[in-house]
């Protein structure tokens, strides 16, 4: 993480009211976590406290404090896509990722209707099944 670099992220989101979230959003896509010093840098800058900074980031199950070693998969556990089958997909899912990816729960993709959902990165999946799920695994 460059501290430059932090800094024109700061610097664009500053004039903005309540600049906090969209600095942590873009900080989290950029460099993968938001670490100690990022949030030192942040809170100086927005004149708050780092324990401030620091509440955001590990309220929200979204920012990391550290990089991931390996691929996320969100696996959606609401409600909707509980009723089309995704306690099952879940059961299965840590088995068929075999150490290639991570799985972690989400509540609520958006996609309600085409459950069970899942999503990597930026990209949504809907109507997951075992193999459709085992396929999205092997292109990690």
């Amino acid at each position: 993480m460059t501290t430059a670099r932090l800094d024109e992220i700061i610097t664009a989101h500053s004039i903005r009211e309540a600049p906090l979230m969209p600095i942590l959003n873009e900080v989290q896509a950029e460099f993968g976590c938001i670490d100690e010093e990022a949030k030192r840098q942040i809170a100086k800058a927005l004149n708050l406290t780092r324990t401030e900074v620091h509440g955001i980031v590990s309220f929200y199950h979204d920012y990391r404090e550290t990089n991931a070693e390996l691929p996320i998969i969100k696996l959606c556990r609401a409600e909707a896509c509980q009723s089309r089958g995704s306690e099952a997909l879940a059961a299965k899912a840590e088995t068929m990722a075999n150490g290639r990816a991570s799985i972690e729960p989400v509540y609520c993709l958006g996609l309600c209707s085409v459950g069970p959902n899942a999503m990597i990165g930026e990209s949504v999946h809907a109507r997951l099944d075992e193999p459709g799920l085992e396929a999205l695994i092997r292109e990690l």
